[in-house]
């Protein structure tokens, strides 16, 4: 079936707001003497913060009873980092051009809070250029999971087979292609070796690499 239906991922694919979360995780983890690893961090990229934290706090033996407290501190800490130094990811505005010349419908689905996403659509000036948004946030379960990314579609009117979804993290990745979407990932160059990346239809190295044949050929 055709494509005519994109949806993008935000944090890390339109926003370089990844180290921005690792920050804040960091901050937080350091009040309670732990550290993460650079590794360690990866391995929850695409989480739900709640998600991350669970993960987290149950690793290092942490209080379950702060999870929800933890959760406020960092969301309200990357707001705040994103108000102050949150900048687009190369190729934002190239992409949304490419496929609204297309005629595509657009959504975003996001594992962040609606609060964070309408503050970065706002940054990035894209709001006009979006048909739907769809936030993890206050689903049942977060990406792995397609949930987010099935409403997002259904929002649009699109069937699953009828999307590509770009994503960053692994966790996104998979929560596509459960979806039964094509997925193009956009890794992080630190991240981008990793051999899972394969079970994507495409893999490319910036958003402005995107163009018709690759569109095409997937």
């Amino acid at each position: 079936m055709q494509l005519n239906t994109v949806i993008f991922d935000m944090d890390g694919l339109l926003i370089d707001s990844e180290p921005l979360w690792k920050e804040a995780a960091e901050a937080l983890f350091l009040r309670y003497g732990k550290q993460l690893t650079a590794e360690e961090y990866l391995t929850t990229t695409g989480l739900r913060t709640k998600e991350f934290l669970e993960h987290w706090f149950s690793y290092f033996n942490l209080p379950e009873k702060d999870i929800a407290n933890a959760e406020t501190i960092i969301v309200n800490e990357v707001i705040r980092l994103v108000q102050q130094k949150g900048r687009p990811m190369p190729g934002v505005e190239y992409i949304f051009n490419f496929f609204r010349e297309r005629n595509f419908k657009i959504g975003l689905a996001s594992s962040s809070p609606i609060e964070l996403i309408d503050l970065v659509v706002e940054l990035l000036g894209i709001k006009n250029h979006l048909q739907a948004i769809s936030s993890a946030a206050g689903l049942a379960y977060g990406k792995p999971h397609p949930e987010v990314y099935l409403i997002c579609a259904g929002k649009l009117n699109a069937m699953p087979s009828t999307c590509v979804c770009f994503e960053d993290s692994f966790n996104g990745m998979v929560a596509a292609k459960a979806a039964k979407m094509k997925c193009v990932v956009v890794p992080s160059l630190h991240d981008s070796k990793k051999p899972g990346w394969a079970a994507a239809d495409l893999k490319i190295s910036t958003l402005t690499n995107f163009n018709e044949l690759l569109l095409n050929g997937i």
